[in-house]
Parts: structure tokens; sequence; C-alpha cells
């Protein structure tokens, strides 16, 4: 077996180690991963993996070095899982190896979650791997889509959903920061949606024409215009860079017309990342799995994955005309597109999608 080794505080630390396969333990399935996308998305796991537990997901021998989670394809290779049949096909949460081994409980037609007693105390959503073959989001003609694009769109929903359906204040204007990253582009899919909310991108000069080229947006400014932002009406602040600086500039540039500041990812990885004290509204952690789950209860599962599953097919179609797939293979290329991937050198028109 081959795993991707991350060191954990040197996140360019990187190698690939080689262990012989152990025999299948009774009740395990082994899954031989397919392909995987590589984002900004998998870095916040990286800088937030201690914090958020992402390096427990999949433990290595030597604590030192973890494995990030990647969301992707695999298929059944060997089972010793009632359920479980060789040959199937999964989606779902995976680490950056060739195989891996699962515990599956809770088998059923549609999917199976991971029993593993170490991934107990993690959320449901990250757990559960949906079968190919009977999961209605699948389309084979966008599978690559499916896998840059249902976890970040999945947030982005849940963001949309929140703001705009359960917030006390639904606000006119919602500015986006990282606004050329994938999961940020699936919000302002949802919200362009809505037509009567104007959308701001916060993007670099260097992506600002990518941005505009896109249409999801209303206005597209660069970080240095923010001192003259202006907002309509109440307004939303979706942080998905990670600054505090420019956290601290935008709040202070929409003064009272500010209701909500939430915090999403970090693609500034590497940036000051030091507390800065701000106005109020503070910045409050959106963590997806705790927000999913409540609106579950609310709206009942059936009712919410089928409203999500059909915006998410809708941006399947959308995404097509402004990210192509980048399809790479073997452990340099993973390694070469992790390493772009940190040093944010990977074009935003592209989604990377890797085989080991």
């Amino acid at each position: 077996m081959s795993d991707f080794l991350i060191r954990r505080d040197d996140l360019r630390a990187v190698h690939w180690a080689d262990t012989p396969a152990a025999p299948l333990a009774d009740g395990h399935a082994r899954l031989k991963v397919e392909a995987f996308a590589l984002t900004a998305n998998n870095v916040t796991y990286a800088t937030f993996g201690d914090a958020m537990q992402y390096w427990n997901f999949f433990p290595t021998s030597d604590p030192a070095f973890g494995r990030v989670p990647v969301w992707g394809f695999a298929t059944v290779e060997e089972s010793k899982a009632e359920g479980i049949s060789v040959g199937q096909r999964i989606y779902g949460y995976l680490p950056i190896s060739d195989r891996f081994d699962v515990q599956p409980v809770r088998v059923s037609k549609e999917s199976f979650m991971d029993g593993a007693a170490h991934r107990q105390p993690m959320a449901p959503i990250y757990n559960t791997y949906i079968f190919t073959a009977a999961d209605p989001s699948y389309d084979a003609a966008f599978e690559a889509q499916q896998m840059l694009f249902r976890p970040l769109f999945t947030t982005g929903w849940m963001i949309d959903d929140s703001l705009m359906e359960t917030g006390d204040q639904i606000p006119e204007t919602v500015v986006i920061s990282s606004a050329s990253s994938k999961t940020a582009m699936a919000l302002a899919h949802c919200l362009k949606q809505r037509s009567a909310v104007d959308t701001v991108a916060l993007t670099s000069e260097s992506n600002k024409a990518f941005v505009e080229s896109t249409g999801l947006y209303g206005r597209v400014c660069t970080y240095a215009d923010v001192d003259g932002l202006y907002a309509r009406g109440l307004t939303a602040f979706v942080d998905f860079l990670g600054r505090p600086a420019l956290t601290a500039d935008v709040h202070n540039a929409l003064k009272d017309r500010l209701v909500r500041s939430l915090v999403i990812g970090v693609t500034d990885w590497e940036g000051n990342r030091a507390p800065i004290q701000l106005p109020d509204p503070q910045p409050e952690f959106f963590f997806v799995p705790t927000y999913a789950a409540e609106r579950a209860k609310q709206l009942g599962p059936d009712v919410l994955n089928t409203k999500l599953g059909q915006s998410l097919v809708s941006f399947y179609h959308a995404s097509a005309s402004f990210v192509t797939p980048e399809h790479a293979t073997g452990h340099d290329a993973i390694t070469d597109a992790w390493l772009k991937t940190l040093d944010a050198d990977v074009s935003p028109a592209s989604g990377l999608i890797l085989t080991p």
C-alpha cells in the first residue's frame, strides 16, 4: 500500500510511503482509490488538521505525519463485510493513498458508513460512502465535477441557506472573499438563482479577469479596493481567505451595514492569522456538518437532500463553462499538484483530478 504523507507542522514536507498490505480483517472492506479532486479546500483540511481533527480520519504510524482527506471515487477490491461486494463503486472521503480499509456499518442499497472506532467522533457526513449505482446525483458525464464540487457545493449551498432562509436579518448584499475558489463560486451560483441579492467578489488582481468571466458575481473588486467598498442594504461577509487584516478592512468599510461575518476557509494559509479587534458583528466559524444536521431536523433529511441534490446537478452543468478538469496520474504528479496547490499556483479555471 502506498500513502502520501504530509508533515503536520510543515505542509511542504511530503513523501510517499510503501507498506505491505496486511490481511483484510473480518468485517472490513478494502477500497482501491480510483481518482480524487485536489483543491484549496484540502489545504484548509491540513491547516486545521489538528484543531478540527482532520488528521484523525486516516491515522499514520508516525504521528508527525498525516494523510489529508480528499473527495473522490473508489472501488471495492476485497470484502469481508456483509452487504459489500467486490466491484462496487463508491463516492466519499478518501486518503491520498492507492488503497485503504473501511469497516462498513449501516449498509443499505444506497450507502454505508465507516464504523471504525477512531472515526466515530467525526461528523457522519464525512463517514458516509455512497454507492454510485444508487446515487440520484451521479452522472457519469460529470464525474470530474462531482469530485471537484460536490462537497464544496454543499458548503456553498448551506451558507446560502443559512444567510437567506434561517438568519434573523436577511442580507441584500453578500461580499465574498477568495471569490475564485470553488466553494465561493458555488455560493455565488446559489445566490445568483435568487436574483435579488447583490454579490460582491473580492479577489486578487491576477484572478480578477477570471472571476468576471464566470458571470457569477454582480461586482468584482480586488483586495486593494476594499477600503472603498460599498454595499446596498444589510450585508453579509463570507470569508474564504482567512486573512484577518482583510476582514478588518471589510468590517471597517461596511460599518453598521454588516450584519453577519462568516469564516469558512483559509486559502491564505501562510498569512498572518493573528486575531485583530473588530467592530461587531464578530466573525463566526461556519461548520457545515453542524448546520446540515440542524437543517435536516427542521426540514427532514429527504426534503433537505432533494433540495440540495437538484441545485447540485444544475451547478455541475453551469460549472463546465468556467472550470475545466485537468487529469494527472502517478505519485510524482500528485506530489507536484499538492505543492502547486499550497502555493496557489493552480489556475482557478482548472480543476485537478488525480489518480494514484
